[in-house]
């Protein structure tokens, strides 16, 4: 399976962006984590016209948290998408890198105060409300910034969308945002409404991640609807905004077939469209926060495979092959976590029958299967091994657990490779460290 402008050289090496991945692997060392710029930027351009000539009013926010650096922002920033940011942090990279900040939706199911702050003392376009409690604290941030502040709403709709448990969000048992049936959202809503320095922008939702299909978006669209509706009987306010979230899946494996951004564009579109005119309601602004579905594919990760062992499988006849690399849960902690599958190759071997079943381990001390029974060419000690659709969320949740280095990231495109994030060093490690004077020799 080749990506974006994956392609196979005369050398039979991997090239992405035109780019030689054994030559960017000898120039930044491995693990790499090596993104793809004219994908990413397909992606935006392409996921936008989806819906633009379906739903002309309609707005694309990037889920920051997918994949953020400063050059990524820019990117973004350059695409003319908006972006959400969840936390104090993500919302200093997106200012440092200049992202317009009326751009910038801020979300958090328990913002702090100094995150209020910052995103009213920043300007940033809305803030999604959470709970109740975030209600009183906002108003008097506003109120002391003798400011007025756009609020959208997170609900849940109650929906099980059929992903891994761990990254459903839209049920009614979720942390996140107001419960839709039991009448909290309603609550919360007439409560913003009395809040003279809060404009309320809308509604927003969020189902969960890596979707394979449009059904549950669908059910949730109908129910948001219904609540438009509540609301404008309840209150007579006729809300201008409904935010869907994002949650598209994309192909981790060959079998993997989301919907086409067309396609999806098609029932979202429709969907909405039809619950509006049932409704009598006018249509208000479509938001979505597209993120795994706009990076996960532009990003491939290289390892230098080390150690190779046969040993006998205990459960049944025959033997399994494990194949070491440099990294693993700390550069990719996603197997660990959700159970996440991927397909790889020897980057160096791309031209190569993939006729060989190993199971690919990383160096930590765990069990640490990065993926397990998967085909490649017959592998050797340093060979370049690239696993595909890395680009979202490996960076964000790289961890040093063992002390490991996080792996720089390259920026490819026509043939050039930009360093955009440097490989720590090992004065990083302890950098934030402190040897109380009563333990000093």
């Amino acid at each position: 399976m080749l990506l974006g402008t994956q392609s196979i050289n005369a050398q039979g090496h991997l090239e992405i962006g035109g780019c030689d991945t054994i030559a960017l692997a000898q120039e930044f060392g491995t693990p790499l984590y090596v993104i793809d710029e004219a994908t990413i930027r397909a992606n935006c351009r392409n996921y936008k016209a989806a819906f633009e000539k379906r739903y002309p009013k309609n707005r694309i926010y990037y889920a920051s948290k997918a994949f953020l650096t400063l050059a990524t922002a820019r990117i973004i920033a350059d695409e003319g998408l908006n972006m959400d940011v969840a936390s104090m942090g993500e919302l200093y990279v997106a200012l440092q890198a200049g992202f317009p900040p009326s751009r910038l939706a801020m979300h958090g199911n328990n913002k702090s105060l100094r995150e209020l702050e910052m995103a009213v003392e920043s300007g940033v376009g809305h803030i999604v409300i959470d709970n109740f409690r975030e209600i009183e604290m906002l108003a008097e941030v506003a109120k002391r910034a003798n400011s007025t502040v756009e609020v959208l709403l997170r609900s849940t709709p109650g929906v099980d969308p059929h992903t891994h448990r761990l990254i459903r969000t839209g049920q009614a048992d979720t942390k996140f945002g107001f419960n839709i049936a039991d009448g909290s959202a309603l609550k919360a809503v007439k409560r913003i409404l009395e809040i003279p320095e809060f404009v309320f922008q809308g509604i927003h939702c969020h189902i969960g991640s890596q979707l394979l299909d449009a059904e549950t978006h669908e059910q949730a669209v109908g129910i948001m609807v219904n609540l438009l509706a509540t609301i404008k009987r309840e209150t007579g306010v006729e809300v201008p905004e409904i935010n869907i979230g994002g949650g598209l899946g994309v192909r981790y494996l060959s079998s993997h077939e989301p919907p086409s951004y067309d396609a999806f564009a098609e029932r979202i579109t429709t969907s909405l469209k039809c619950a509006l005119d049932s409704a009598g309601l006018a249509y208000p602004l479509l938001g979505q926060e597209p993120g795994r579905a706009l990076v996960a594919e532009a990003g491939t990760t290289l390892y230098t495979i080390g150690a190779i062992k046969t040993v006998p499988i205990t459960e049944e006849p025959g033997t399994r092959t494990y194949v070491a690399i440099d990294g693993g849960m700390s550069d990719n902690p996603r197997p660990q976590l959700y159970e996440s599958v991927y397909e790889c190759l020897l980057a160096n071997k791309a031209n190569e029958a993939a006729d060989t079943i190993v199971t690919i381990a990383g160096k930590h001390c765990e069990t640490d299967i990065l993926i397990w029974n998967t085909p490649i060419a017959q592998p050797e000690a340093d060979d370049i091994l690239a696993v595909q659709t890395t680009g979202a969320y490996n960076h964000g949740m790289a961890s040093n657990y063992n002390r490991f280095l996080r792996p720089a990231s390259v920026l490819v495109n026509d043939g050039k490779a930009d360093l955009i994030v440097v490989r720590e060093q090992f004065e990083n490690l302890t950098q934030n460290e402190i040897i109380p004077e009563r333990l000093k020799a």
